[in-house]
């Protein structure tokens, strides 16, 4: 069925059909519908940041920018759903077009620039829902903001959304807000998340309530440059790491003809790439921190992979545009009985 449905979808502009996708299924949600194609996998919960997540396959940021269907999209059997990247006020983002299908490659370039209706309007989606699944909230600054006052709008945007949330993630590293991966790096990652760590701590603190609070890095980075972020991360006391976000590489679509468009790269051309950071890290981190792997899923042995390389748990985006709720089981299966066989093992 959802061959048939994405048969259809991509004969429409990338964006008009993913915004008719998220309506068809926020409309399942208010009729009722969504136990209709409700599936829950069995399979053995995860803990990861302190929290027991059902199943270790998460829908990543970026399909739900405004929480407008995450009830719908968790019933597909996700382990977890992040919603965002949501920034203090609405923004349009990038002008049109801005979304790119390279369907030879199983790719995807966006270029999309935050576009969302604000935090206010996100965390009266949520409100609205009562979501018995794992929520996260991806947040962002607004591309008004600079640079230098970023962490206002990141602070912001986690006071708002920290009530609703089970784990918030920092978006440092999207491709297409300009200046933003310089965040990633030395004394300005520190000044952007101690105020972020404070904040969460300081709720936990009033309200008896521990809200984990991730970091999403970027796959363009040399193995000093990961370790360097690693360690910062480690000294400011962030609950993960995701990695990775999109990449600015060509070199997997060369010739292409959407190759040259500038944004990021997603898909199965970034799953090498997305891998090495997660091994990397893995590596350096030594189980400081865990890490959620996240980048170029597109069948159940790429998700098996990321574990191998040391993720405690994945997500997928692109893969899930190209293959459907298919891909969330066959996952969901490989990634279930890999853990089982390494628990075995012990």
């Amino acid at each position: 069925m959802y061959n048939l449905a994405r048969s259809l979808l991509f004969k429409l502009d990338p964006e008009v059909s993913h915004e008719l996708s998220l309506d068809m299924l926020g409309a399942s949600t208010r009729l009722g519908l969504t136990p209709l194609y409700a599936h829950e996998e069995a399979a053995t919960p995860v803990n990861v940041m302190g929290i027991e997540f059902p199943n270790a396959v998460g829908l990543a940021a970026g399909l739900d920018k405004n929480a407008d269907a995450f009830e719908a999209l968790g019933a597909l059997g996700f382990g977890f759903v992040e919603v965002g990247t949501v920034t203090p006020k609405g923004q349009a983002g990038n002008p049109k077009p801005r979304l790119f299908r390279l369907p030879e490659h199983e790719a995807i370039i966006n270029r999309m620039g935050f576009n969302n209706k604000g935090v206010e309007h996100m965390v009266s989606r949520i409100r609205q829902h009562k979501f018995k699944g794992v929520l996260g909230v991806n947040i962002g600054k607004n591309l008004t903001t600079s640079v230098e006052d970023a962490a206002s709008d990141y602070l912001t945007c986690l006071e708002h959304v920290i009530p609703y949330a089970d784990y918030i993630t920092a978006n440092i590293s999207s491709p297409n807000t300009p200046g933003l991966r310089s965040l990633q790096f030395g004394e300005s990652l520190a000044q952007l998340i101690a105020p972020l760590v404070e904040a969460k701590n300081r709720y936990a603190a009033e309200h008896g309530r521990r809200v984990p609070l991730a970091v999403k890095i970027a796959p363009d980075m040399t193995d000093d440059e990961i370790k360097m972020v690693a360690d910062t991360l480690v000294e400011q006391k962030v609950d993960a790491i995701i990695a990775t976000n999109t990449t600015l590489s060509r070199e997997a679509v060369v010739g292409h003809k959407y190759a040259n468009e500038a944004g990021g790269l997603s898909g199965a051309p970034v799953k090498d790439a997305s891998t090495h950071v997660v091994r990397v890290l893995c590596d350096h981190l030594q189980k400081e921190l865990p890490v959620i792997g996240v980048g170029g899923i597109l069948s159940g042995a790429d998700a098996v992979e990321k574990l191998q390389a040391g993720a405690k748990l994945v997500q997928i985006y692109s893969g899930f545009i190209y293959r459907g709720p298919e891909l969330v089981h066959e996952a969901i299966a490989a990634t279930d009985a890999y853990i089982c066989k390494n628990r075995l093992g012990k």
